[in-house]
């Protein structure tokens, strides 16, 4: 079985809270995530902050650092913790994703893949290896942007048309970022 680094550690400050918690469709958004998980066949390992506010969760919880406030902080977490050769990362905003696309990632043998959607690179939706955890690290001490993270250490981006056998990339790719967003969701 695979494991799948869920990304829980975020502010949420557009949202106005912790994003792990927020209702969609009368669940919070993490339980959309870790269902996709788990019908993927993966083992869900959500890493958030000690301070994160979450709902109630039946699976491994893994605390990153205090600092910084930075995704990679929770992916290094997350590799660090699991000791798998490779994991597939996704965040707990992002309710539309499915078994099939998360499995499919899992067993891509690619050291570092990410999604692509609506033209840009989704670096929280992919499949990072553990042999690049130096290079994550010394990318995280310089806080940049994930895309630019993503870019820099030679990640293969996943095309929409690679994803399209899985739904809608722009679907499958959305994250909750915004009272709007969640309205437009379902929530």
């Amino acid at each position: 079985m695979g494991i799948s680094v869920v990304l829980a550690g975020g502010r949420g400050s557009r949202l106005g809270g912790a994003k792990a918690g927020v209702l969609l469709a009368g669940r919070p958004l993490i339980e959309h995530v870790l269902d996709a998980v788990r019908a993927g066949g993966l083992e869900p390992v959500v890493v958030a902050k000690r301070d994160s506010m979450l709902p109630p969760l039946d699976c491994r919880l893994v605390f990153e650092p205090a600092a910084p406030h930075h995704p990679l902080c929770g992916i290094v977490a997350g590799l660090r913790a699991v000791a798998e050769p490779a994991v597939v990362v996704c965040a707990c905003d992002m309710p539309f994703l499915n078994g099939e696309l998360l499995a499919w990632l899992s067993a891509l043998d690619a050291p570092f893949a990410v999604a692509a959607a609506g033209g840009r690179i989704q670096p929280l939706l992919g499949r990072y290896s553990s042999s690049l955890l130096d290079q994550l690290e010394a990318q995280l001490a310089t806080e940049a942007p994930m895309r630019e993270v993503a870019r820099a250490l030679g990640a293969r981006v996943l095309a929409e048309a690679e994803l399209e056998p899985f739904g809608d990339p722009a679907r499958l790719c959305l994250n909750i970022n915004t009272p709007e967003e969640l309205a437009a969701a379902g929530g």
